[in-house]
């Protein structure tokens, strides 16, 4: 694990967040509901543990499937998190983060999904839907 604790904040910063990443790994979702979400791929960092969070009054929840949830500021519409039902897993996007340093995007997932005008330059792990679904199954 990341011992390092993260700090962010939403765009208007009513929403703070304070995180310990699992590592300093970035994955990408091309999923068409990440990329509906906000407009092209989530590019997030994953946390075992949940986020410490500031200003909760502004935060409101969506549940987008019967797995997960979304979490965004109610002032200025900022991400915060994308959150598996269970509190096993967080996926905060890389960008609410102000930290910038060490970080290394490491995986694609839902790359099926992905539309043909945009391509990373990275060279990543690229997971199908079939195969993200079936890795996390099989733990």
């Amino acid at each position: 694990m990341n011992e390092r604790e993260r700090h962010g904040r939403c765009l208007c910063g009513a929403v703070g967040l304070s995180l310990k990443p699992d590592s300093l790994h970035l994955g990408a979702c091309h999923c068409s509901m990440c990329r509906k979400w906000g407009g092209g791929p989530l590019i997030a960092v994953e946390s075992s543990v949940p986020p410490r969070i500031t200003g909760e009054e502004h935060l409101r929840v969506y549940a987008s499937s019967d797995w997960a949830e979304r979490g965004f500021c109610d002032r200025c519409g900022s991400h915060l998190f994308y959150r598996l039902r269970d509190g096993s897993l967080y996926a905060i996007p890389v960008g609410l983060i102000d930290d910038e340093q060490g970080w290394t995007l490491r995986q694609e997932v839902f790359i099926d999904e992905k539309p043909p005008f945009y391509a990373f330059a990275n060279d990543t792990e690229q997971l199908t839907e079939a195969q993200l679904f079936a890795q996390h199954s099989a733990e």
